[in-house]
């Protein structure tokens, strides 16, 4: 199947909503140029900025201009049985009583809760089709631990559930479902409120703060970041869980805030971050099975990195990028956003042999998360619109196949 040019989408976009070339770029507050020579193929791809503008002024997610990730296609036809279950899984029927599991005798919350730990696993390694097979089972046995035994069971079981539906939200805005994403995690809020867990709401209000920046609300992600934040603060500031869900929070707030083009106060955010990280080496951390969210120096300073490759300062990203020693507990998704990151700064300064080499850098460590990234495949049309074609390139836009 044919993959549509950046510059098509863009006009089909544009014309969708009613938009000339300059309207275009009044509302998005680009030049006139840039639009028409995407539109004519004249240039290939953007920058990430200017990109994030053009969404914002069409009025859609950036990946609806950059087109679904490789390996997530929007055909219109319906949706695969894995999704169908996962759906379902999420979504009950109607009226249907919680279903008993199979092996329901030997259903045990810390067996769910390592099952959910998995499910994790598997999701950071970009395993979405392994995860697709297994998560409705693991849905499916929260729903049933949520609803049976002692109130503290069932409260316990609760907190399983948002967990377990946390995941499914996370998978759905990868694979471009925010619909049923957003379900899905309203459905974890509810559960967190019966968890009696105080981190649980603020920690799943950080994936419905990543679904808004994806259907570019970013104004509804920062002020649902701060707010859960301060209620994370107060729930367990003085605790390791609870510094690393207030610093995730923090990061997705500066992140919303950076993309709406306030590069000044996201940088600050960002730093009230970085020096928290300092804090979890003096603070016990407890093994509870929550799974908090991903927090310490490491994930900072990737952020760090991201906001200024987006915000046009390269030299800057790769000066942050130099000093990051990554801690063990980095997921690859988030070694992944880094080394892209890197190659795009690499790109932007004129280093195009730097870029390649950093790309096979990251298909060695992450080829699944690689072929996910529509980033990855702007990188390198833009390396193959260039001047000079370093030794590699050619392999690298072999391997990411019809994306191309």
């Amino acid at each position: 199947m044919a993959v549509e040019h950046l510059g098509d989408r863009l006009a089909r976009l544009r014309r969708t909503a009613g938009l000339t070339q300059e309207g275009l770029a009044e509302r998005a507050g680009v030049s006139a140029d840039v639009v028409r020579k995407l539109e004519q193929r004249r240039k290939h791809s953007a920058r990430l900025p200017t990109l994030h503008a053009l969404a914002h002024g069409l009025g859609v997610e950036l990946a609806g201009l950059l087109g679904d990730p490789p390996g997530v296609p929007s055909t219109g036809a319906a949706d695969p049985p894995q999704l169908v279950a996962v759906r379902r899984a999420v979504m009950p029927p109607l009226f249907a009583v919680p279903r008993e599991p199979e092996g329901a005798e030997t259903l045990s919350l810390p067996l769910l809760r390592r099952e959910i730990a998995a499910g994790w696993t598997l999701y950071h390694d970009a395993e979405f089709g392994r995860l697709m097979d297994v998560l409705p089972g693991i849905v499916n046995d929260a729903w049933f631990a949520a609803s049976v035994g002692s109130a503290e069971d069932r409260a316990r079981g609760q907190a399983a559930l948002g967990k377990a539906l946390q995941l499914a939200g996370h998978l759905a805005i990868r694979l471009g479902k925010t619909d049923l994403a957003l379900s899905a995690l309203e459905r974890a809020m509810d559960a967190a409120r019966d968890s009696g867990d105080p981190l649980l709401a603020p920690m799943i209000s950080n994936s419905v703060a990543w679904n808004y920046q994806r259907q570019n609300r970013l104004d509804d992600a920062e002020h649902l970041a701060v707010h859960a934040a301060d209620a994370a603060e107060r729930a367990g500031g003085d605790t390791a869980e609870g510094v690393r869900v207030w610093g995730g929070l923090v990061m997705s707030a500066a992140t919303s805030a950076a993309r709406r083009g306030d590069y000044d106060t996201a940088n600050r955010m960002m730093l009230d971050a970085e020096t928290a990280t300092r804090r979890l080496a003096a603070l016990p951390s407890s093994d509870d099975g929550r799974m908090v969210s991903v927090f310490n120096r490491s994930s900072v300073r990737i952020e760090r990195v991201r906001l200024a490759v987006q915000h046009a300062r390269p030299a800057e990203a790769l000066a942050l990028a130099k000093g990051i020693r990554l801690s063990p507990g980095t997921p690859v998704s988030w070694r992944t956003w880094l080394l892209l990151d890197i190659a795009r700064a690499q790109v932007d300064l004129g280093n195009p042999e730097g870029a390649v080499a950093t790309l096979e850098k990251l298909h060695r460590i992450a080829p699944a998360w690689m072929r996910h990234h529509t980033l990855a495949v702007a990188i390198v049309n833009d390396l193959g619109a260039g001047p000079r074609h370093p030794p590699g390139l050619r392999r690298l836009a072999e391997l990411l196949g019809p994306a191309i």
